[in-house]
């Protein structure tokens, strides 16, 4: 991304986004501690697993509403996602173990949504993002897991639902820290 192509308006938001990258940086902590909990799975209760996916869906949320509020495009997409992942979140918190049972019966859906959102995203960042394959990795693994899950019985998919939101927390993480690093860089690269 060459900053000499840009307006004096756009250099000084780049330069505000680049100091907000430590938000990335902390959810990518989160999300992979969160995934750690999560394949640590030995213990802990079902009940247990539904909180930290309504947890997980509420952080989702939150990450969209505020891509939305800095996105110069398709802000209504990423405040639909956002709204979507807070109701899921909410109700997932109120009835954690229904949440975990109906998430385990609808788990290729909830996998191929996931994928195609990240693929989208993917896309929607090519321009200003060097590591956008990243996402995109991520997108196709998901899409694939969807399609290998729609398959599976409800007593396998409830514990695939507990290894793949793992992993799906993981990979959250992995690329939040990504992009807090390329959004750091890119605020420094703007304000010289």
């Amino acid at each position: 991304m060459s900053t000499t192509s840009m307006s004096a308006d756009e250099r000084a938001a780049m330069t505000q986004i680049g100091r907000l990258w430590w938000v990335w940086l902390l959810t990518g902590i989160a999300w992979v501690i969160i995934s750690l909990v999560i394949l640590d799975f030995s213990a802990a209760s079902v009940k247990t697993v539904g909180v930290l996916i309504g947890i997980m869906f509420l952080m989702a949320g939150i990450q969209q509403f505020f891509i939305a509020s800095v996105a110069d495009g398709w802000k209504w997409l990423w405040a639909l996602f956002g709204l979507v992942f807070v109701v899921a979140g909410i109700v997932a918190l109120f009835n954690p173990t229904d949440a975990f049972l109906t998430l385990a019966k609808v788990l290729g859906f909830l996998f191929l949504l996931v994928g195609i959102f990240w693929l989208m995203e993917a896309f929607a960042i090519k321009d200003n993002n060097p590591l956008w394959w990243l996402t995109l990795i991520a997108g196709i693994l998901m899409v694939l897991l969807a399609f290998w899950t729609h398959g599976q019985f409800l007593l396998e998919r409830t514990y695939t639902l507990l290894i793949f939101a793992g992993i799906w927390a993981l990979m959250a993480g992995v690329t939040d820290i990504t992009k807090a690093f390329v959004i750091r860089r890119v605020g420094k690269m703007a304000s010289h």
